[in-house]
């Protein structure tokens, strides 16, 4: 039986590495999609809205679609979902105007947020809180001030993970800052402003993964197509960067590729390892998977 809600969360509590699949736009949001989606070979969904359509409704339909069509393979309600927002992170202020969007996606029963362009603190301490209940106290007066999520959303989300409305308000929360909280948030370090801000950035309560973006970090540095190896000596000082400011403050990174590389990538470090099935089955076997606990 699953300890948890969010598969994610379980695996890493396991030490495993996890994989998804989902696009940055194109991705199919209807009940049916949903249906077909519940028994994925994934760990988790990635929905990209900041380049795809900002469908609620869509949205709504495609996650009773994956209740409806479950349980998954592992025995959860759902495979996670994890929306990629389309507010650019570029500063508190735009959170702040923002926040409407944050709301709108978690009361769909999704269950945790990729913030694109996340350039520096003040923007990602505005945008934990945005998905935060005021009442939660973890971190308040320690990098974070109290939640701004208002009352209404769990009305929708609870009945996808399958608890009253008062226990989602309870464990609507980030992990690993709450232990026993079943949402995740994470982080795009994707360009050089980000880059130069990432060490402090990874140090705002309430992430709980990152990555380095390689395609808007190329453009950034000036180059229309360098993310895929063998790359340009400034970008895979980047991507050092930012994996080494996710090992200093407890952050899983994640840096995908094809199933040649996984094991060099998992032993580096990296807890989220591709979007291939293939790559997922030769990570799983890497870290054998299968002998601690359902694929």
């Amino acid at each position: 039986m699953p300890n948890r809600i969010n598969r994610v969360i379980e695996l890493w509590e396991a030490d495993q590495p996890v994989y998804y699949v989902g696009s940055h736009t194109g991705n199919e949001l209807t009940y049916e999609a949903g249906e077909r989606m519940s028994k994925t070979w994934a760990d988790y969904i990635n929905i990209g809205m900041e380049h795809g359509a900002f469908d609620m409704a869509g949205l709504d339909r495609f996650m009773q679609g994956l209740v409806d069509g479950g349980p998954t393979n592992s025995g959860h309600r759902t495979p996670p979902v994890i929306v990629e927002a389309p507010v650019d992170g570029g500063s508190p202020e735009s959170i702040h105007y923002n926040a409407w969007q944050f709301r709108q996606i978690l009361a769909r029963g999704v269950h945790g947020i990729l913030l694109c362009q996340a350039e520096n603190p003040a923007a990602v301490k505005a945008f934990v809180e945005a998905c935060r209940y005021p009442f939660h106290p973890l971190g308040v007066g320690a990098g974070l001030d109290h939640g701004e999520r208002g009352n209404g959303g769990q009305a929708s989300a609870a009945p996808i993970w399958g608890v009253s409305n008062e226990e989602y308000l309870e464990i609507a929360e980030p992990w690993p800052l709450n232990p026993h909280g079943e949402m995740i948030l994470g982080l795009k370090i994707e360009n050089k402003r980000a880059l130069n801000t990432v060490e402090a950035t990874l140090k705002v309560p309430g992430i709980s993964f990152a990555e380095w973006g390689p395609g808007d970090m190329a453009l950034s540095h000036g180059y229309h197509s360098a993310q895929q190896p063998p790359r340009p000596p400034e970008l895979e000082a980047a991507r050092t960067r930012v994996r080494d400011a996710c090992f200093a403050n407890g952050i899983k990174g994640l840096d995908g590729g094809p199933p040649e590389t996984v094991a060099a990538r998992i032993d580096e470090g990296v807890m989220i390892a591709g979007s291939l099935e293939a790559t997922a089955e030769a990570g799983r076997a890497h870290t054998n998977r299968s002998g601690v606990m359902p694929i």
